[in-house]
């Protein structure tokens, strides 16, 4: 379904010092670096799949997704999204796909967002009958049948939100490039949206990108990650292999009956945290069953789970990993 082979997108950005005689000078003769915001990304996502894209600010993640929608033109590279080229942005193409920004809204302020269903309805040609159906069950789904009909502005930003991805998916879009959908929404709201997202794509087999910097976005809806970090990727494969790779070793979370003794905490594992009713401890793989069964004999435990190390903490060692290796390539003054 996408296709993308040594994608390179590069920026010439004016430079100059702060000041007015800088600002002076810089009318009569102008210094430019080049910025590669895409630096030879290649990736291929099958349809139907649900796919995280991941990076740092400034990664990419972004200027990717605009040009795989056509809004953007390749420096350099081949895209590909459903036998289509992006920057032609023909009609075919436009009519397949669906670019949500959680920053920017497409709804009209002042007009309730049943005036841009019906504007979408119209841009996309969709049929009276199929738009009718499509609409109620996007509005049973999300439930905001109570909110269509009320202006934009009255909306809080959740409902905005839930009306900005009724409104996307009008013409029923194959491909889906999702944008921090879920950018300033409480706990409540997020897991609707990830509902709705992941029952979207299970019910009609759409495609999925998804760039978030809420790891529960990414963990409850893409089982693939792409990495892409100072423009380039770092990691392409399943979420679970990531974190196998990144961080190996499992947490052990005990809640605990009593007080207990730092020191035999220490001899079940490295311990992480430590409060009054709960300790967390860090094992290796190799060491989980020994190191449980020595906690259950020797502590008062009330309830254990054995888990993953969070997500967060897991990219965020990845990125420092990158950055260190990043460092050590660069030749020395």
């Amino acid at each position: 379904m996408i296709s993308v082979r040594g994608l390179q997108k590069r920026y010439r950005v004016h430079k100059r010092a702060p000041g007015l005689k800088a600002a002076a000078l810089s009318l009569f003769q102008r210094q430019y670096t080049e910025v590669a915001a895409v630096d030879g990304v290649s990736f291929e996502i099958e349809a139907g799949e649900r796919v995280g894209f991941l990076g740092p600010n400034g990664a990419g993640k972004t200027t990717t997704l605009k040009i795989l929608s056509g809004l953007l033109h390749p420096s350099a590279g081949k895209v590909s999204v459903d036998g289509h080229e992006p920057r032609r942005r023909e009609n075919a193409f436009l009519e397949k796909i669906m670019l949500v920004l959680g920053q920017k809204q497409q709804l009209l302020w002042d007009l309730p967002p049943s005036e841009t269903f019906e504007l979408n309805r119209a841009i996309y040609r969709v049929p009276r009958a199929q738009y009718e159906r499509t609409l109620d069950e996007l509005v049973e789904l999300l439930e905001i049948r109570d909110l269509v009909g009320r202006p934009t502005r009255q909306l809080s930003l959740g409902e905005r939100m839930k009306c900005e991805l009724a409104c996307a998916l009008v013409h029923h879009p194959k491909v889906l490039f999702l944008d921090e959908p879920t950018i300033g929404l409480d706990v409540s709201m997020q897991m609707t949206m990830r509902r709705f997202i992941k029952n979207y794509n299970e019910r009609y087999g759409a495609t999925l990108i998804l760039t978030s910097h809420y790891m529960d976005d990414v963990a409850a809806l893409c089982p693939r990650v792409i990495v892409i970090d100072k423009g380039r990727i770092s990691f392409d494969g399943k979420l679970e292999d990531l974190v196998r790779r990144v961080r190996p070793d499992k947490r052990v979370v005990l809640r605990l009956g009593g007080p207990v003794d730092i020191h035999a905490l220490k001899s079940i594992g490295a311990v992480i945290r430590h409060a009054e009713g709960e300790a967390v401890l860090q094992v290796k793989p190799g060491d989980v069953s020994r190191s449980v069964a020595h906690a259950l004999s020797v502590l008062p435990v009330r309830d254990l789970t054995v888990e993953d190390a969070p997500l967060e903490e897991v990219m965020r060692e990845l990125f420092e990993q990158n950055r260190a290796a990043s460092a050590g390539s660069e030749p020395s003054a």
